[in-house]
């Protein structure tokens, strides 16, 4: 068996992954067919050509054109049971998946009470049939917020995140545009989350600089940082990073397609590594950026050339630092730690 091989088939979590941005090609086909939405394309092939991503403006008309095509429960239902399958296909394990339901209320008119039931529903039969547990992550949407600490949309996220929090909502996120929405307009939605009991996991020092990342962690209390990578740029956020050990979610390829890094070579993931902070390794919108988890794990041996050890690391850090309760953890730990030994005595040291 080949490291490649052993790297597909080892256990996995995923952290940063936006539910919309993971919806199959060909159910969004069938979701528009049965909705009556418009998309740009009628074949699997002219929407994956459609999906590749330009810029920013164009990622959030691929969002809301995507998120159009979801009308009652059973799609969402749909999606996040699909979303299990996937997974189960590259043996993750675990999810916390990224859910905008402020754009399905606000924008779409779709209640909170019809996407959270099909939600949920997806999210349980996913465990039953794949052994796949998906956590949320319900985030702000930065960009909707035009000044600090006012807009209906974050207080309703708040809100539904709160009333979630009972079947799988772990979390608070801030995603969207980062320039011109700082972290610290959003101080007191994160305040009242964390008050709930909800995790703070913020979008940051992706699009943005590191000065965005020391707004997550100072201001909101961020205990994972979604991206992060840019706080490379600055030595004394590495630093602060490391002591503390606030864990950032790195999506290799969805940086390079987005234009923050022109190349795997000049990705600062080795560095962020070398400072001693914790990484875990995701997909970001695997369609958009034609990628899966199984091609991010692939890239740390073939593109950053690192050992299986090392890789291993990561792979736990998935659970490590994910908002699972202790003793799941452990329970994991051991289950990840057992499969990756067993796979290592059959494969690997095989003669």
């Amino acid at each position: 068996m080949s490291i490649e091989q052993y790297l597909r088939e080892a256990p996995k979590a995923e952290l940063h992954v936006h539910l919309e941005g993971a919806v199959r090609p060909d159910t969004l086909l069938k979701l528009a067919q049965r909705n009556g939405a418009s998309l740009p394309g009628k074949s699997v092939e002219e929407l994956q050509q459609w999906f590749q991503y330009r810029d920013f403006k164009h990622f959030i008309e691929i969002y809301l054109a995507i998120s159009s095509c979801l009308k009652q429960a059973e799609d969402y239902e749909l999606i996040a049971y699909e979303f299990g399958e996937t997974m189960a296909q590259q043996n993750v394990r675990y999810a916390e998946a990224t859910f905008s339901p402020c754009t399905h209320a606000f924008t779409l008119g779709v209640p909170f009470d019809i996407y959270f039931a099909g939600l949920t529903r997806g999210r349980e039969r996913a465990r039953q049939d794949f052994g796949v547990e998906i956590n949320w992550v319900f985030d702000i949407v930065r960009n909707m917020c035009n000044k600090p600490g006012v807009s209906e949309r974050a207080d309703y996220t708040v809100k539904v995140a709160k009333e979630g929090m009972r079947d799988g909502v772990v979390a608070l996120g801030l995603g969207g545009n980062e320039v011109g929405h700082p972290p610290e307009w959003f101080e007191r939605w994160f305040d009242e989350a964390r008050a709930a009991g909800l995790h703070s996991d913020p979008h940051a020092g992706e699009i943005a600089g590191p000065e965005s990342v020391w707004g997550a962690v100072k201001v909101l209390g961020a205990e994972r940082i979604g991206h992060g990578v840019r706080s490379a740029e600055d030595e004394s956020l590495l630093t602060y990073l490391a002591e503390h050990q606030i864990p950032l979610e790195v999506n290799p390829t969805s940086n390079i397609c987005l234009g923050v890094y022109p190349d795997y070579a000049h990705h600062p993931l080795l560095k962020l590594m070398d400072a001693g902070i914790p990484v875990t390794v995701n997909t970001d919108d695997p369609p958009l950026f034609n990628t899966t988890l199984n091609h991010e794990i692939g890239l740390l041996h073939s593109a950053f050339q690192l050992e299986v050890a090392t890789i291993n690391t990561l792979l736990l850090n998935g659970i490590r630092y994910s908002f699972l309760p202790t003793e799941r953890k452990a329970t994991l730990l051991a289950e990840f730690e057992a499969q990756m030994l067993d796979l290592t005595k059959r494969h690997l040291l095989a003669e």
